[in-house]
């Protein structure tokens, strides 16, 4: 299957399961949601955050936040701006973040937070990411990733396929070797839990 059908049936999954993808990953959330206000606390002056789904990070930004929230998704964008409810000043629009039409170095920070287990090709989204993020930027991905340990590592392969299909991400991907093949090679990496939940804090030098 070609990279850009696999976009389309992604993205057909999320506007299919955004009616009740909250209640989908509540249990998640009770246990890993508590990082996104760390995760918000490292943004600063213009900020973009990727794949803003539901909208779960909204309410941990400041009120007068510079926010630009985008989704290729329009019934994540949807639950998102309906959850916003107009409180904060936030611009929101639905684009693809592997093929976006940002002028370059248009951010100072770019948050992800569980969105690089979805997207189709992840170096590609990374470098538009290098791309639009200004010199010496700072962009902050919280992932979950494959596990360095051989038998958890495989024992996520092999569950790998469920959670695409069910889901529509994988947990079996290696975020940190994308970030270093899209180019990013100044970063360091906070551990969460245990190695599987990481928090990746990139410096954008160019």
């Amino acid at each position: 299957m070609k990279k850009t059908d696999n976009t389309e049936v992604i993205k057909h999954r999320y506007n299919r399961y955004s009616k009740f993808y909250d209640l989908l990953e509540a249990p998640m959330e009770i246990l890993f949601g508590k990082w996104r206000k760390d995760l918000v606390k490292y943004s600063s002056g213009k900020v973009l955050e990727v794949g803003i789904g539901t909208g779960k990070n909204i309410k941990y930004y400041p009120k007068n936040v510079d926010l630009t929230a985008i989704d290729f998704s329009k019934g994540m964008l949807s639950k998102a701006i309906k959850k916003n409810n107009n409180k904060s000043k936030i611009n929101f629009l639905r684009k693809d973040i592997q093929e976006t039409d940002f002028d370059s170095d248009k951010f100072d920070t770019v948050i992800a937070s569980y969105v690089f287990c979805s997207v189709p090709d992840p170096v590609k989204g990374l470098k538009e990411i290098k791309r639009i993020c200004k010199n010496n930027g700072k962009i902050i991905l919280l992932e979950h990733v494959r596990s360095d340990n051989k038998i958890i590592g495989v024992m996520m392969d092999l569950l790998n396929p469920l959670t695409v299909s069910l889901l529509g991400y994988n947990i079996n991907r290696n975020t940190e070797n994308n970030v270093v093949n899209s180019g990013l090679h100044s970063y360091q990496v906070r551990y969460l839990w245990f190695d599987i939940f990481r928090m990746i804090i990139i410096n954008n030098k160019k």
